[in-house]
């Protein structure tokens, strides 16, 4: 046996019940999909309103593969820079309110990249412990001081940032947890981050399209904006194509740009999903329809399921957590159902913390409301066989 022989550590995992399986996806229809032959109803998906298969898109992206091509070809710092992608980040900037946007790849290497570009040593972040492990990577890699606060809490949030004497001090947050569902309380973040001299980042990846007016954004909801609040949203969820972007005050996304090593040295997004995103944010801002669905599923669904033997998080948005526990239990749940042509996942640790495995319903504004009653009368089934 070598160094590289992982058979024990595979087994360890596959003992735990933390094994993880790709599903072959063969067909897509919105939430219906094929997979191994079997149809199923899917409770899994981001494409929160519904537009990954918006004709509108599809035919965008058409044309744009006509102009541009599949590939960007190379950096944008170098040739893969397009009239697309200047028009969109433009366009981006004006729909989140801020002064200027940078359009990414993708949404981990945002992340990864723009933590390590505001913060070095001698400097610090301020953590959410339920972060996504883009943003705790990128903290990682920035080399800063580390605190991770409890998750939500303000006063412990209060208290690291009173005591640090950092040189510079960024807090990070999710606006939408994406394991939660749960809403980060930004305005008061904010204040403490206007007290003590912070920058705050927010990745608002699940609030972006779905929250505040016309689906512009959790700091919308909120109504907040400063000078010092760096927003970043993933393109791939609500908005049903790829690729993330920062927005902010101008020098500080300038800084990002020349900074960020994920961008720099990266092969630019194609610019077809650059003009595809662009008619995406005309469907976001005009379909108000798409979230006023979505809040008629989501209190379909938690009226549907109040009572349970496993209880749903508090959450009003569309990531609607399960909470099983047993990491074993959660797989047994997710299988019961997909025998029922029911697909929701089973999320065990280390995505989320010991103890709490779920399934993770993911509602979107293609679902009908016979679909969630369809979940919702398949669950009520299987707790009486508890």
């Amino acid at each position: 046996m070598t160094a590289w022989d992982f058979t024990a550590e595979l087994q360890a995992l596959e003992d735990q019940q933390l094994t993880r399986v790709r599903r072959v996806v063969e067909q897509v229809d919105g939430p219906h999909v094929v997979i191994d032959g079997k149809p199923l109803l899917a409770f899994c998906s981001n494409d929160y309103l519904g537009l990954a298969q918006h004709p509108g898109l599809i035919e965008t992206a058409r044309q744009a593969a006509e102009r541009w091509g599949v590939g960007s070809g190379a950096s944008p710092l170098v040739s893969g820079y397009s009239t697309a992608h200047e028009a969109l980040e433009q366009e981006l900037a004006r729909f989140v309110g801020l002064p200027r946007a940078l359009y990414f790849y993708a949404g981990y290497s945002t992340n990864a990249g723009v933590v390590p570009a505001l913060v070095g040593r001698g400097d610090a972040v301020f953590s959410d412990a339920l972060n996504h492990a883009c943003l705790i990577d990128g903290a990682r890699l920035s080399r800063a001081e580390i605190h991770a606060y409890a998750h939500g809490d303000v006063l412990a949030l209060e208290r690291l940032l009173a005591a640090s004497t950092a040189r510079r001090k960024l807090v990070i947050t999710d606006a939408v947890f994406s394991m939660d569902g749960a809403i980060a309380p930004l305005p008061e973040i904010l204040a403490l981050c206007e007290r003590f001299d912070a920058l705050l980042m927010i990745d608002d990846a699940h609030g972006f399209g779905v929250l505040g007016p016309q689906g512009r954004g959790t700091a919308a909801h909120f109504g907040i904006t400063s000078p010092r609040l760096l927003y970043m949203a993933t393109l791939g969820k609500a908005a049903g194509v790829h690729g993330a972007f920062v927005a902010g005050q101008a020098q500080l996304v300038e800084w990002v740009l020349q900074r960020a090593r994920s961008y720099i040295f990266a092969t630019a997004a194609p610019a077809l999903e650059a003009e595809t995103l662009r008619t995406a944010l005309q469907v976001i801002a005009r379909d108000d329809w798409r979230r006023g669905q979505l809040q008629s599923l989501i209190a379909q669904l938690r009226e549907g399921l109040a009572g349970l033997p496993w209880p749903l998080l508090a959450s009003a948005t569309p990531v609607q957590p399960l909470i099983v526990g047993d990491n074993q239990a959660a797989l047994d749940l997710m299988a019961a159902l997909r025998e029922r042509g029911l697909w929701v996942p089973a999320i065990r640790p280390p995505t989320v913390p010991q103890g709490t495995a779920r399934l993770r319903i993911s509602l979107s504004a293609a679902h009908a409301a016979a679909d969630v009653q369809r979940l919702v009368d398949a669950l009520r089934e299987l707790a009486q066989t508890r």
